[in-house]
């Protein structure tokens, strides 16, 4: 294993090692040898097809059910995976699930789990598969509101109980230019971390029109990106992977935020109820500060990416710099693995070699602090850390049907009512 990793887990290894060294694999999922691995992946759209070609790139690995809320996209996807790996899928009618609840017979047909549905379901989803004694794949973010943040610290407590392996999407820890700057950072090549900028800022995404005959239900389930509850807002579903590199190289979390943002560019019908921009500050323990930009705005300057600042120069990903703008440390490697190849990797090996591994700590953080930074958005105050995990509100359906009531609702106008700073709730 990586340095990073060992970095990573340390926090981990304090409360599940012994667990994970008492307890025997076979209690809870296949691991072993040269034994076969059984996956199913929840979650059909794009990134889950993705994360699937990746795990069944790994010897050893065998698809055997699929599920998503929608039957075309799961039988689509099922149709894909024969083309590409036919001798890895062997996946019968009867396992491929859909509706809201057939995340539950792939999850149990499996010994590892792949999960890539929309954000706001990861949560119910990590919980029932590490209450099935299943291993984990899954994706950022891990939820879309403190009370899943919640849930999901909890499931990864019981996930290192039971000595399972959860891998998370934040592909940046297992890329080696990432890794290698941390590490020379840590040597003090220029001083202390003290302030942060990190980027996101693009022209948007898809938009998938409202077809007649759907209920809300399904028309906020396909167009899933707009809406807080499934999405989470750009800030969570993208920009927490820039938002995870500083709280990765900080050590933790910032423990307050303040930020404006809005609705000015992307207004429509189909652009349901998420801000086009944010700006945030994060504060760290220390005092350090974060300043966070993420845009969706056509004809914008587009900027994804993320600069350390320290007393005696910068980092940027892979290269290093002194105050006066020299390069003193360039990343150089001829290895072109791809960091989401790697991830799946590292999860399989430690699956065969029984060695602990738990990315839902770290990925919960960060998508915690992404959380803070829409609450603080939104509602235009400044917010604690802490008191966001422990009073931020629901934003989920009280139920899950196709007639159910899924909660924003466009008005007369057609267009979906967003948060409105100095007025908009978001703690209890």
């Amino acid at each position: 294993m990586s340095d990073l990793q060992d970095t990573n887990r340390r926090a981990i290894l304090k409360t599940g090692a012994a667990a994970a060294a008492t307890l025997p694999i076979a209690g809870f999922a296949q691991a072993g040898g040269s034994d076969e691995i059984k996956v199913a992946t929840v979650g059909c759209g794009g990134r889950g097809r993705g994360a699937t070609a990746q795990t069944l790139n790994v010897p050893g690995t065998k698809l055997v059910a699929v599920a998503d809320a929608f039957r075309d996209r799961a039988e689509e996807a099922v149709s894909s995976f024969r083309q590409q790996y036919a001798d890895k899928v062997d996946i019968s009618a009867d396992r491929i699930f859909d509706g809201f609840d057939g995340f539950r017979g792939a999850i149990d047909a499996a010994d590892v789990v792949i999960l890539t549905t929309t954000p706001g379901f990861r949560p119910q989803h990590f919980e029932y598969a590490v209450q099935q004694g299943k291993h984990v794949f899954m994706e950022k973010p891990v939820a879309t509101d403190a009370p899943g943040i919640r849930k999901v610290l909890e499931a990864a407590k019981k996930a290192d109980e039971k000595g399972l392996k959860v891998v998370c999407g934040l592909q940046r820890h297992y890329q080696p230019s990432y890794i290698e700057t941390l590490a020379k950072l840590k040597e003090g090549i220029v001083g202390d971390i003290n302030y942060g900028q990190v980027y996101w800022n693009s022209s948007g995404v898809w938009v998938r029109p409202r077809v007649e005959g759907m209920t809300e239900m399904e028309y906020q389930m396909r167009n899933w990106y707009y809406f807080n509850w499934l999405c989470g807002d750009h800030i969570v579903e993208q920009h927490v992977h820039n938002i995870d590199v500083m709280n990765w190289f900080k050590g933790g979390p910032p423990v307050k935020a303040q930020g404006m943002g809005g609705r000015q560019v992307r207004v429509g019908k189909d652009y349901g109820e998420i801000f086009d921009h944010h700006y945030v500050e994060f504060t760290y323990e220390d005092g350090t500060v974060l300043n966070s930009q993420c845009r969706h705005q056509k004809g914008a300057l587009n900027r994804v990416t993320e600069i350390i600042g320290c007393q005696g120069g910068k980092a940027y990903p892979g290269r290093i710099v002194d105050a006066a703008g020299k390069t003193v440390w360039r990343h150089r490697s001829k290895d072109k693995t791809s960091p989401y190849q790697i991830e799946h990797n590292e999860l399989y090996r430690h699956i065969r070699e029984d060695k602990p591994i738990n990315n839902a700590y770290y990925t919960a953080a960060s998508t915690m602090t992404a959380i803070l930074g829409r609450m603080a958005t939104n509602s235009g105050q400044e917010i604690k850390y802490s008191d966001a995990l422990e009073k931020g509100l629901s934003i989920m359906p009280k139920s899950f049907a196709w007639d159910a009531d899924p909660g924003p609702k466009p008005g007369k106008d057609g267009l979906y009512p967003c948060a409105i700073p100095g007025k908009t709730k978001v703690m209890s």
